[in-house]
């Protein structure tokens, strides 16, 4: 490894070439800045990545003769590019990122990444973020690595020896951080609803934002929960220290949180460092429904944008809006519902702040799929539980009306009344 600044690391990009950014919390902002200043230099540079906290100035409007963005899940740092047409979204699990760099189907020709300085054997740590970062290292000609005192060292597969890194940045700068937000009485009526369906010995699967950390809020008298998740956030932190999280009862992983990239607070960060609990794994694995499916009761706990009265989940666009992505929603909905009592949970409020329902007779023109019919086993919301698994068209439309908002079922039970006009 030669270090080295920032401007002088990133002048052996070349034209032409493809590059793949650090994920989330990882995201490695001071190369990222020094690429996006090259936009006059360059041309036809195809940047890959996942969501990055902070900003991707490569997606702003003077660098679109340079840099095209294809996300494998849309933040918000490149949603208007998208909008514009001036970057692309690829649909895809989170589960074969990898597979798209191990196999060759994209070509990485750089990685910019984000690491811990090197032990004493020389080993940085990809710290927050492992996802399909590992993947994207090993196929790429050239590695540029940001290296920081404030990445915490995590174990598991994000080690990366100095010896694969071709240029180093050294910085010191703190790791973008999010903040747990207050949470509203819906969201904690619907971790209330959603705490009821996790059994004691479950193995967890769930996400960032309100709705998780109000499920986990409401786990405080459950016992021996486990943690097998493509994310997670400060929320765990109270039920690991109590003893409620201690993994004991996962068959894979027995006794360690087991995940692939976090966001979380400075708290959270320093809760993993050099954690022997903790394992950060390439998402090809985390998220292999294979690898889901032999721990036992894995209840996975995923949100929707919308949810159509048949059981169709959208979760990542508004109509023809890309918002998000597909992420690891599907992986864990089909592991969480072939493991040995396992429920794959959709939760979401009932209604937006406009007041619009979340429960709609048909999805928006133009809005994806992410979770179909035939997966989805309970929807959540503030008013209680709808259980589909098992039911037909117009027996699941019944079970949604009764979680509606009230000032919405009457329009929902009309709709129903004629798309499923021979139900009971």
């Amino acid at each position: 490894m030669k270090t080295v600044s920032a401007s002088e690391a990133l002048a052996h990009i070349q034209s032409d070439t493809s590059i793949y950014v650090h994920t989330a919390a990882a995201a490695p902002i001071q190369l990222v800045q020094a690429l996006a200043a090259r936009y006059k230099e360059l041309k036809n540079v195809k940047i890959y990545q996942l969501h990055t906290e902070g900003p991707a100035p490569y997606a702003n409007p003077e660098c679109s003769d340079a840099f095209r963005v294809h996300a494998f899940f849309v933040g918000k740092n490149v949603r208007q590019a998208i909008r514009d047409g001036r970057a692309d979204y690829v649909p895809i699990f989170l589960s074969e990122v990898p597979q798209l760099f191990n196999r060759g189907i994209i070509h990485l020709d750089a990685a910019l990444v984000h690491v811990s300085p090197p032990d004493k054997h020389g080993y940085c740590s990809m710290g927050v973020s492992v996802d399909a970062s590992r993947a994207a290292v090993n196929q790429s000609r050239l590695v540029i690595a940001q290296i920081n005192p404030n990445m915490p060292r995590t174990l598991g597969d994000g080690m990366i020896h100095v010896s694969e890194i071709d240029y180093g940045v050294e910085v010191n700068d703190p790791i973008p951080e999010h903040e747990p937000a207050e949470l509203t009485d819906t969201e904690l009526k619907i971790g209330r609803h959603c705490a009821e369906l996790i059994e004691d010995g479950a193995t967890l699967q769930l996400g960032i934002g309100s709705i998780p950390d109000a499920v986990l809020a409401s786990l405080t008298d459950h016992k021996d929960l486990g943690l097998h998740t493509e994310m997670f956030s400060d929320g765990i932190i109270d039920l690991v220290e109590s003893g409620v999280i201690n993994n004991s009862k996962k068959r894979r992983h027995p006794n360690r949180i087991v995940s692939s990239f976090t966001v979380g607070t400075r708290k959270l960060y320093d809760f993993m460092d050099d954690n022997p609990n903790v394992a950060m794994l390439d998402c090809a694995y985390v998220n292999d429904t294979a690898v889901i499916r032999r721990n036992p009761k894995v209840t996975a706990i995923n949100s929707a944008i919308e949810v159509d009265l048949t059981g169709q989940v959208c979760a990542d666009s508004i109509g023809t809006y890309q918002y998000s992505g597909v992420g690891g929603q599907m992986d864990f909905i089909r592991g969480a519902s072939l493991s040995e009592g396992g429920k794959p949970i959709i939760a979401l409020p009932s209604a937006t702040r406009r007041g619009e329902s979340r429960l709609v007779p048909f999805l928006k023109q133009g809005a994806g799929v992410v979770t179909t019919r035939a997966h989805v086993h309970y929807v959540v919301t503030e008013y209680g539980t709808a259980s589909l698994y098992g039911k037909g068209m117009a027996d699941r439309a019944k079970e949604l009306i009764k979680i509606a908002h009230p000032d919405n079922r009457e329009e929902l039970e009309k709709a129903a009344a004629e798309r499923f006009s021979n139900g009971d």
